[in-house]
């Protein structure tokens, strides 16, 4: 008697940067502001705050202030991670079957420090774009865009600065990949199974976001030391930390609510992009459908 399958379609290994540029571009506001309240000597503005004052001193495209490197950033940070993970996924495990959550958070964590060591350069440019309207017009870097902003950088303080704070952008990389990705599966996979929840926009909805609340949970600390070694000249990761510790501990947790507001819905963007790119685009294969044996 031959065996029932169903047809399902499994992601390409492109299909993650492309979520995750499609993400970006809706949720940059949120990171740039991120960025600037880790940044500011003084915890003296909250979120809403620093909206209004950019608003007032430099106009709505302020928001929008370095997106090119922030697309940069996930063409090659995201574009890689998503692309290993998924690919040891397909090759270490049979279509249809879960994989084990052991093996989710190892090829997560290998994936994270691939692309954490890759997307560094756009990474660096992305930060000081954000940062670049709080500067002093004589201070201002002035980049044009984000392949300006790695050339520059290249030819002005050489091709190792690129990959200022890399070391503590790959370690970010790890956790926030294990928060996304293998937390996303994981979570998935117990609300399909546990919860009879199908593969659908509530699903994803319902993952994505208790995948996001993980990884800025994992994350936020190490974020705030990457923004300052990223941000400053020559800070080394002793001085990045005493600096912080004069302020407090609460210092590393520096705009904790608009990482997970930024992290939250780029996470949930994400998934959804990448899912329903998946279930339109994605290669088909046929499985062994167990609910009809």
């Amino acid at each position: 008697m031959a065996v029932p399958t169903k047809e399902i379609r499994i992601s390409r290994w492109y299909f993650g940067g492309i979520a995750s540029m499609c993400a970006a571009c809706c949720t940059h506001p949120l990171d740039l502001i991120k960025v600037h309240l880790q940044t500011q000597l003084k915890a003296d503005l909250g979120m809403a705050g620093m909206a209004k004052k950019l608003l007032k001193s430099d106009g709505f495209l302020a928001f929008y202030n370095g997106l090119s490197a922030s697309l940069l950033r996930q063409l090659t940070y995201s574009t890689t991670r998503f692309g290993i993970y998924e690919t040891m996924k397909n090759n270490f495990s049979t279509p249809g079957q879960s994989l084990p959550f052991y093996k989710s958070i190892m090829f997560a964590a290998v994936s994270g420090a691939v692309g954490g060591i890759i997307g560094t350069p756009a990474d660096m440019i992305n930060v000081r774009m954000q940062n670049d309207v709080k500067l002093a017009a004589a201070q201002r870097r002035n980049y044009k865009h984000a392949m300006d902003g790695l050339v520059r950088v290249y030819r002005e303080e050489g091709p190792k600065r690129l990959f200022s704070g890399g070391a503590m952008a790959t370690v970010r990389a790890v956790f926030v990949t294990i928060g996304q990705l293998a937390f996303y599966d994981q979570f998935k996979l117990i609300l399909v199974n546990y919860f009879n929840m199908g593969d659908n926009l509530g699903t994803h909805f319902s993952a994505s976001i208790s995948a996001g609340a993980v990884a800025t949970l994992l994350t936020q600390p190490l974020d705030v030391l990457k923004t300052r070694l990223m941000n400053n000249s020559g800070e080394g990761l002793g001085v990045a930390v005493k600096s912080l510790m004069t302020v407090g501990p609460s210092a590393f947790f520096k705009g904790f609510v608009p990482a997970f507001i930024r992290l939250g819905p780029h996470t949930i963007l994400t998934f959804v992009f990448l899912e329903q790119i998946r279930q339109n685009f994605g290669i088909v294969t046929r499985v062994p459908d167990n609910k009809k044996q």
